[in-house]
């Protein structure tokens, strides 16, 4: 007899359905499962015969073949376990379903017939939640995570049992939407706070501005200056994830199993810190079946490379197209995957190979060559990316010891919070899209940064003797607009533009 049962895959951090084919034949007892399986699925056949046997139904004596349409398509992971054991029941008869069509089933199995969790469950609710009056049948472990999708109908199964009596009708869906609401998401409370941090009010500045319009920046600076620990507080300065953005980077973590057991959905913005010898793959995303990298991870929050210098040049050189599309696109011969990776990203690095150029309190023995060969580690094309170039130099004695309050992240927290939405509040009103600064096209720069005589003609000047490109006149350009936000200032003024070719140091240094 042949059946028929609904299933989900991930391929990227894209769902689609599967269709799981069962046909029973006479003939030598076997299973073959056929449709491109991985490893994991073909030993499936194993663990759905011991589930079918220990849960108290008969498994076939005669040939069994299982199709995972459609079959051009390879299929990885443990989730067919459970639409195969119940394709088996209906295709031997041992069970008699109603509208089977219905249902979309996901699940491992254990032996003794329990329903293990799977990953990726959030993409494939989202993509079930378009079928009308389809029921999605997920571990109980899944269950808060497929709810997220919204108007959706789940049905959490503890073992092969529970899921056989909801395709026969005695047992009920979920039919609601997720207990996790914006409001439980918004929390951004983070032990790490700027109030910490001794001195460096230049740095909080740059930061704040950072943080405003969702500007790159590069902090400067010897070793134990400070550089880590503003980077690891900028976070907490950032407005916390709309519910919407929060199911955007929750997909991204589903799929990778990533997810907090507890509370299925990421509830801060990303803060990515990987090491300077991760790999090209395990930065940007790939492998035989491409997955997402850190800076997917980073999506709608911080990428943090510390000591840029120090990672291969090519995965450096492939931050250029994600630093300015926003995601990134990893091809292979059958398909392209395209993973959503628009993040701030933060670096540090040494003023030279000993760490100690220009510090007032140590001396430097590198060459000038050493120097040069260190800063040429990172590209120009990638330095012409990055908003602000920042130094940070070493705190005095006065300034560690000192007691002087300072600001907290709450605080700041708010002033960003104001000036994030007056430049969302620019963008949609004119182009029905909202937009931060850092994230404006060449043409909606022409639109929105317009500066008055003075400060166009220091930019003028600045442009010719900088030698600058055309890339960092319209970096300058928005940085200069976030400042004049910060200002609640309709246009850009000349010590908007001041500020922002401060903070390009290192055109400066280049040239000279």
């Amino acid at each position: 007899m042949l059946s028929f049962v609904s299933s989900m895959s991930v391929l990227g951090i894209d769902a689609y359905s599967v269709r799981v084919e069962v046909d029973i034949a006479s003939g030598l007892p076997c299973v073959s499962i056929v449709g491109l399986p991985d490893k994991a699925v073909s030993e499936s056949k194993e663990r759905v015969r011991s589930a079918i046997n220990n849960s108290g139904y008969r498994f076939p004596s005669g040939r069994v073949t299982v199709n995972l349409a459609p079959g051009d398509r390879r299929k990885e992971g443990v989730m067919f376990d459970l639409p195969i054991a119940i394709g088996i029941l209906v295709a031997n008869t041992s069970i008699e379903p109603l509208e089977l069509e219905r249902y979309f089933v996901v699940g491992e199995l254990s032996l003794d017939g329990l329903v293990r969790k799977v990953d990726g469950i959030l993409p494939m609710a989202l993509e079930v939640s378009k079928q009308k009056d389809a029921v999605f049948i997920v571990p109980c472990e899944n269950k808060d995570e497929a709810l997220l999708a919204g108007n959706i109908k789940v049905c959490p199964v503890n073992n092969l049992r529970d899921a056989v009596d909801v395709v026969t009708g005695s047992a009920k869906f979920v039919d609601g939407k997720s207990d996790y609401k914006p409001s439980c998401v918004n929390s951004n409370d983070s032990e790490l706070d700027f109030a910490d941090i001794k001195g460096h009010s230049a740095a909080k500045r740059a930061l704040e501005v950072a943080a405003s319009g969702s500007h790159n920046l590069l902090m400067v600076g010897p070793p134990g200056s400070g550089k880590t620990m503003l980077a690891k507080r900028l976070p907490s300065i950032l407005p916390p994830l709309s519910f919407e953005e929060a199911l955007e980077v929750t997909r991204i973590y589903s799929v990778r199993g990533m997810l907090d057991r507890d509370y299925p959905i990421v509830r801060e913005r990303p803060f990515r810190s990987p090491h300077c010898s991760s790999s090209f793959a395990g930065l940007v995303g790939g492998g035989p079946l491409p997955m997402p990298g850190e800076i997917s991870f980073a999506h709608k929050g911080v990428l943090f490379l510390d000591e840029l210098p120090e990672f291969k040049r090519n995965v450096i050189e492939m931050l250029r197209q994600p630093m300015e599309d926003g995601k990134v696109v990893v091809s292979r011969a059958q398909h392209s995957f395209c993973y959503p990776s628009n993040f701030m990203l933060v670096a540090s690095m040494n003023p030279c190979p000993c760490g100690f150029y220009g510090d007032k309190k140590k001396r430097c023995d590198c060459s000038d060559l050493n120097v040069k060969r260190y800063f040429g580690r990172v590209s120009g094309p990638i330095m012409d990316r990055i908003d602000i170039h920042l130094e940070v130099p070493r705190l005095s004695v006065s300034e560690f010891y000192g007691k002087e309050n300072q600001e907290s992240s709450f605080d700041i927290r708010k002033r960003v919070l104001d000036c994030r939405n007056i430049q969302l509040a620019r963008t949609s009103e004119k182009r029905k899209i909202s937009k931060l600064n850092g994230d404006l096209s060449p043409k909606e720069v022409e639109a929105y940064c317009i500066c008055e005589k003075d400060a166009a003609n220091l930019l003028y000047k600045n442009m010719e003797s900088l030698e600058l490109t055309a890339r960092a006149h319209g970096k300058i350009l928005k940085l200069a607009r976030t400042i004049a936000d910060m200002d609640v200032s309709e246009k850009i003024c000349l010590e908007h533009v001041a500020e922002a070719l401060h903070y390009r140091s290192l055109d400066r240094q280049r040239l000279g």
